[in-house]
């Protein structure tokens, strides 16, 4: 792996400090603060030549827990590991399109799905609300179970 390819993944980090860093004063003056980062399920578990992009997502749901012990307990931090999400949203708007799967991609998963953008979208809303005023410094793993369910090659 180049040193470059090192450096840009793990430059996703300041984006993450930079944000907590300026909101934090604004959060911190209202009854219930929240910051949510995302990770990823590759901070849990790696593919061949993810390195950079493991240790970056890693350092991630570190920054997430070691955040939350500073800022309690006016602002809760927590981050959101996503697993296998269906989206062609960043590829660019010629070539977008409705992901097609096969039964076998389904399968992977325990709930028998890839997951959906909204999966992620109704986990935020519940981590950003009062509903989760007792939850902080904590990463949640968003990925069907395929993280739990174990795959060997055939």
């Amino acid at each position: 792996m180049a040193w470059e390819e090192w450096q840009r993944r793990l430059s996703s980090l300041h984006g993450a400090f930079l944000c907590s860093k300026h909101a934090m004063p604004a959060l911190s003056t209202r009854t219930e603060g929240a910051i949510i980062n995302i990770a990823s399920t590759r901070a849990w578990q790696s593919e061949a030549h993810s390195e950079a992009y493991a240790a970056a997502k890693g350092g991630l749901v570190a920054f997430t827990h070691a955040l939350a012990i500073s800022s309690g307990p006016a602002v809760r931090v927590n981050s959101i590991s996503p697993g296998w999400i269906g989206t062609s949203a960043w590829q660019a708007p010629s070539r977008r399109h409705q992901p097609d799967y096969s039964a076998t991609d389904h399968a992977q998963h325990p709930v028998g799905r890839v997951g959906r953008p909204e999966d992620i979208g109704a986990l935020a809303v519940y981590l950003l609300s009062s509903l989760s005023s007792f939850t902080t410094g904590q990463d949640f793993i968003a990925d069907g179970g395929m993280t739990r369910k174990m795959i060997y090659a055939e």
